[in-house]
């Protein structure tokens, strides 16, 4: 899921929590919903975090060079 899909769920879920008026016999909404919007922002706080360290620049190996003192001369 990505972090759409983390924004829908905590959107849908303060939805479900504060804006509906539905009553439902064995399902609490407002519980639905606040556990939606946790799920949710747990979601976007692990996907920055991932983001983040995918991120960062890791410095390139640095090779050695050797130079070769040798020239090699072709006396005609």
């Amino acid at each position: 899921m990505g972090l759409g899909g983390f924004i829908l769920l905590i959107a849908g879920g303060a939805i479900l929590a504060f804006a509906t008026d539905w009553e439902m016999e064995s399902v609490n909404l407002t519980l639905v919903g606040v556990i939606m919007m946790l799920v949710g922002i747990i979601g976007v706080a692990v996907y920055a975090s991932v983001a983040r360290r995918r991120r960062m620049v890791v410095p390139p190996t640095t090779t050695t060079v050797v130079a070769d003192d040798q020239h090699h001369h072709h006396n005609p």
